[in-house]
């Protein structure tokens, strides 16, 4: 399977016959089986995975076969699959099989994408190391004493060992982007509505997004291509008309590109980040460029912004999940009253039951407009100013993370320190404009790093284009 490093790869074999999407998913499987102590996998969908390569396999004999035969991908466990369990890896969702399949999930489907399996994340996607999972950690394959990022680290790692060809995560504030960077992968957050979130358990829904894990950006541009675009089901998703990203990535232009001093600067930042950051910029403007320095003077109000509203969405989101309707309802409860508070005591993690807290008390009465009301025009400032500096240069471009994957229990017991691994994604996701993570070489320790891109709304097609360029760049 290591000669699989790309679709391509897979396409090539299979349009050659030298071997069949049947042995594709199989030799997946026994890679997931080799390496499933990494805990990628909630679960594999061994079974149906065979019997859609069977049916593909049909397809590709009588020329039928869609733009994506040959493609397994793994998907987060906050997406759902009908007739697949989903439990968003909590305790309070156990059990809860979907009745319908996600549209973003469907679309990859209908062009013959093999969903393999469920993947381990953060439970409800809050986290930024996936050691918040009602089914345990996932390890880093780079170095197994390492968290993988989150909330997506299950997505990652599975793209990572090559547990499958591509993975589905979702991004709320960093968390495709920043496991990528962990990682070593290629990660994208598009634009806010640019896909459907019809089928995406929701944390905060002003936010989420659902993005693409790969190792390379044609792979990426390819399954973002299909999945977006406009959704009966889902009224915020966009109706603008979606390019085929996979067929602009040739990119010939002199680029006008923003960096923050604020972020270079930072404290935060590991040196080696910094350093390599710094190379990237430097190349760019040996190419002819336009690379201008920028301040940022509100990177500091972007998490506290970011962390505010999507705690109070939060609290508002899981609500829903009381042990009525589906999912775990605790043995304990004796009348209405104690099946609420036990089923949400049991059924809830640390951190989620810290994020519903914190959200309920910036939703009440007494402090709404001290902190509710106050981040949204915040967050207006923030998207303010990062589009209108978006129309002056083409990208913005920063470290992913100000920090290599950092080991398990470094951050545990400091919930703030966690929440600064978010410090450089979260700008894109308050604002609701696409980013791009890309490998940017590796650390002393041997942990890959990222870079991260920036674009306009809808725009991209040109991120694809530009991460496609930096990344033959990095590899020149």
């Amino acid at each position: 399977m290591e000669k699989f490093r790309s679709f391509d790869d897979i396409q090539k074999s299979l349009e050659n016959r030298e071997t069949d999407c049947k042995a594709i998913v199989n030799s997946y499987l026994q890679n997931i089986q080799t390496k499933a102590h990494l805990n990628a996998f909630v679960e594999v969908y061994k079974d149906s995975a065979l019997e859609q390569a069977a049916i593909v396999d049909g397809k590709i004999s009588s020329g039928k076969a869609g733009k994506l035969a040959g493609l397994v991908i793994g998907i987060k466990d906050v997406l759902v699959y009908k007739d697949h369990e989903a439990n968003a890896s909590s305790k309070i969702l156990k059990g809860f099989k979907s009745q319908f399949t996600a549209t973003a999930v469907q679309r990859l489907i209908d062009e013959d994408a093999i969903i393999i399996g469920r993947l381990n994340c953060d439970e409800f996607g809050m986290g930024s190391s996936n050691e918040n999972s009602a089914h345990g950690k996932v390890l880093n394959a780079a170095d197994e004493s390492r968290v993988p990022g989150g909330s997506s680290g299950g997505s990652a790692v599975a793209v990572q060992a090559n547990l499958c060809t591509v993975s589905l995560g979702t991004d709320t504030g960093g968390s495709v982007r920043q496991p990528a960077a962990f990682t070593g992968l290629v990660g994208i957050k598009p634009t806010y509505s640019r896909v459907s979130r019809w089928g995406l358990i929701a944390y905060a829904s002003s936010f989420d997004t659902i993005g693409v894990l790969s190792r390379n950006v044609r792979d990426s541009a390819l399954v973002m291509e299909i999945m977006a675009g406009s959704d009966n089901f889902d009224s915020t998703a966009s109706k603008k008309p979606v390019p085929k990203y996979s067929e602009l990535l040739h990119f010939d232009k002199r680029a006008k590109i923003a960096f923050f001093t604020e972020t270079i600067e930072s404290e935060a930042l590991q040196p080696e980040i910094k350093a390599n950051t710094l190379a990237v910029l430097d190349k760019l403007k040996q190419e002819g460029h336009q690379v201008e320095e920028v301040h940022f003077p509100l990177l500091k109000y972007t998490l506290p912004t970011y962390y505010i509203l999507t705690t109070a969405e939060a609290s508002s989101n899981l609500s829903r999940f009381d042990g009525v309707k589906y999912g775990y309802r605790s043995p304990n409860a004796h009348n209405l009253e104690s099946m609420y508070k036990l089923t949400r005591t049991e059924g809830f993690g640390e951190e989620v039951k810290r994020r519903v807290m914190l959200g309920t008390f910036v939703l009440s009465a007494s402090y709404y407009d001290a902190y509710f009301t106050k981040a949204q025009k915040v967050r207006r400032l923030i998207k303010n100013f990062t589009e209108e500096l978006l129309n002056k240069f083409d990208y913005i471009i920063m470290p992913t993370t100000p920090s290599t994957a950092f080991k398990f229990g470094e951050h545990s017991n400091d919930p703030v320190a966690m929440y600064l691994e978010d410090l450089f994604t979260v700008q894109a996701s308050v604002s609701g404009v696409p980013a791009l993570s890309l490998p940017n070489g590796e650390d002393k320790n041997g942990l890959p790093i990222g870079i991260q891109v920036m674009a306009n709304s809808f725009k991209e097609a040109e991120l694809y284009a530009f991460g496609n360029y930096l990344m033959e760049l990095h590899n020149n």
